[in-house]
């Protein structure tokens, strides 16, 4: 056989073989993009938990924080609300270190900066992760680029009418609430609604202490009810 037909054949079998090869790559590549989505993100095991307050405190402490971010933004700028946070985060770690530097020249010891541990891990972001992550966010940019195309170019009028009607109905909405407002009334909203089975507990055990007083006062002071009552 000619050398040149033979390397022409084992080039094409290997062409085909790593053809073959990438094909289970895209396709778990693709799969690690679906499972990084916001979607995924949001049906995590970690997510539900603060959502449905399975831990009261954890649902607690990111309830609280996120409302008090968004009330700090309805009253200062953003720029000031991250200055601050940041002013503040930094008051912290410069006491610590300070008070930590000073109790170790008291005692004598040689325990080193009390921020090492966090000093020596490693921050850095790998580049498959952020390639991963930016094709991940690239999927969903195309796709809202996709849709406002088909809506603004009037691909199908009604579908055009609606976004206008939506659109028109918005304004008078961002009349009367801007998107902070609309955001903390849905903030206080998932808080009420997902921290309504230990509201009730609550409103039940008052209304049963409230009717177990009252009783009480009944039976102690029977002549004073019913004049009351007759009055």
């Amino acid at each position: 056989m000619d050398p040149v037909t033979q390397s022409a054949q084992i080039s094409s079998s290997q062409g085909f073989a790593d053809g073959q090869n990438s094909a289970p790559k895209e396709s778990k590549l693709s799969d690690s993009f679906l499972s990084s989505s916001p979607v995924s993100l949001i049906q995590s095991p970690q997510a539900k938990d603060l959502i449905h307050w399975r831990d009261p405190k954890k649902s607690g402490v990111a309830f609280g924080l996120s409302l008090l971010m968004l009330l700090s933004l309805a009253a200062f700028s953003i720029i000031s609300v991250v200055s601050y946070l940041l002013l503040a985060l930094l008051c912290v770690t410069i006491t610590f270190r300070i008070y930590k530097s000073v109790v170790q020249a008291v005692q004598k010891s040689n325990e080193g900066h009390p921020f090492k541990a966090l000093i020596d891990k490693d921050v850095s972001i790998a580049p498959e992760t952020f390639r991963k992550h930016v094709d991940a966010s690239l999927t969903y940019i195309n796709r809202a680029l996709k849709q406002m195309s088909h809506l603004f170019l009037v691909e199908d009028l009604v579908d055009s009418l609606k976004l206008a009607v939506v659109m028109w109905l918005l304004t008078y909405v961002g009349a009367v609430f801007n998107g902070i407002t609309i955001l903390i009334l849905v903030v206080t909203s998932a808080l009420i609604c997902f921290f309504q089975t230990q509201i009730d507990q609550y409103i039940d055990l008052a209304r049963t202490q409230v009717n177990n007083t009252i009783a009480k006062l009944q039976e102690k002071l029977p002549g004073a009810m019913k004049r009351s009552k007759t009055e």
